[in-house]
């Protein structure tokens, strides 16, 4: 799968939260939620994919993986899934760093 380019500057709340099956108030909590917990678990990835710790590269893709499938960033879930499931296969030679770098990049056009 090609890494992914994705912008949401433009959140629909009121589409995100039917998605969900929530009220669309709650959405700016649940995104802050998830952009202060993508933080230290993005950085975490970073020292894991520079150690090449590959059972913690994908965990921390999982993470990622699961929060934004739940909030539908579906590009982002999408890297992170590539991401775990090549670390899972053992695979030394993925790019970890560009499908990181395209995740952080995406995670920074979210804003409440």
């Amino acid at each position: 799968m090609p890494i992914l380019t994705a912008d949401y500057t433009s959140i629909d709340y009121e589409t995100m939260s039917k998605a969900i099956g929530l009220k669309p108030k709650h959405m700016p909590m649940l995104i802050e939620s998830f952009l202060e917990e993508s933080v230290p678990t993005l950085e975490a990835l970073d020292k894991a994919i520079t150690a090449k710790d590959l059972s913690s590269i994908a965990s921390y893709a999982h993470s990622i993986k699961g929060t934004a499938g739940n909030l539908r960033f579906n590009e982002i879930y999408e890297m992170a899934k590539e991401m775990e499931r090549s670390a899972k296969e053992n695979n030394g030679s993925f790019e970890y760093n560009a499908y990181l770098q395209a995740i952080k990049a995406a995670v920074a056009t979210i804003s409440l």
